[in-house]
């Protein structure tokens, strides 16, 4: 449960909990498909949307309000018996402290997505064995952003829904479907939930706890030890980036918070930004033109 709730849980016992974890937004984009009865993309956006907002994912137990936002968006390249074809893009977001204001926390594209549904077909998880590639992919992430909202709560708080994720990738293995295995890219579900997991890639994790409880979560309260702690934050991922420079999760970081920290350190008292800025061009010089709007 999250932790600057704890109070509220306490003093407003008469409010239901709730078991499902997520409040997921489904969109099924069929604008490129050339289908004249669409009643079909419709029932799998209410089927896939009912799938994630009642499955119940963890042990947890949360108030409405703490259910995490996310939204899934499927972008139909194809379809032909049963057949889809599509791009997914994957976004959650968690509310900062004292504030109406959400953060981004992933924002993510997958290009690798083929699965099979018939109207009407029903969507069962199981832990143990692999259902169907749609399934398995929806799991997949639904788990990921779990593990992601907690891993901004309680530091490395995400461990536990990353192994679920993981084990949605191994029994995945079975089909020949691409994104689950090493062999299928460098930038997939197979090594998205195994960077997370590693500990070679443990700042992504540090910072992204520091970046928000240090950080967003004391901007309303005091903004010039946010903004610090935020600078914090983006200084320790300079480690994972000197050994590799490449790392997929650097990558995830900055797509989700590009442009978050540029309207942050725009704005607001003023700090001394310059070593910041330093490894920011660095660790993340694919926005390097975003950077230099920061005039802190």
């Amino acid at each position: 449960m999250r932790v600057f709730l704890v109070t509220t849980v306490i003093l407003l016992t008469s409010i239901s909990l709730n078991a499902q974890e997520l409040n997921a937004q489904v969109i099924v984009n069929s604008d490129l498909v050339n289908q004249t009865n669409q009643q079909i993309f419709k029932t799998l956006e209410q089927s896939v949307n009912e799938f994630l907002n009642t499955q119940v994912w963890t042990d947890q137990e949360l108030l409405t309000q703490e259910k995490i936002t996310c939204s899934f968006v499927f972008n139909l390249t194809g379809y032909n018996n049963d057949q889809f074809e599509a791009t997914l893009q994957v976004q959650s977001q968690r509310p900062v402290f004292d504030s109406n204001y959400d953060t981004p926390i992933l924002n993510f594209l997958d290009r690798d997505i083929v699965f099979s549904y018939q109207e009407f077909q029903p969507l069962f998880f199981n832990q143990s064995s692999f259902e169907s590639n749609l399934v398995s992919l929806l799991s997949f992430y639904a788990y990921v952003i779990i593990g992601l909202d907690s891993d901004t709560f309680i530091e490395n708080g995400g461990s536990a829904s990353y192994e679920q994720a993981f084990q949605v990738v191994n029994l995945a293995q079975v089909t020949s479907r691409k994104g689950w295995k090493p062999s299928d890219g460098t930038r997939n579900r197979f090594w998205l939930i195994d960077n997370l997991r590693a500990n070679t890639f443990r700042e992504y994790r540090i910072a992204l706890y520091v970046y928000h409880r240090s950080g967003l979560d004391q901007m309303t309260s005091a903004p010039s030890d946010g903004k610090k702690a935020i600078m914090q934050a983006i200084q320790q991922l300079e480690p994972l980036f000197l050994r590799r420079p490449n790392a997929f999760l650097l990558q995830i970081f900055f797509d989700a918070k590009v442009e978050e920290i540029v309207n942050l350190f725009k704005d607001g008292p003023k700090v001394d930004f310059k070593s910041t800025e330093t490894v920011l061009k660095k660790i993340a010089p694919f926005f390097g033109s975003r950077w230099k709007q920061i005039k802190a």
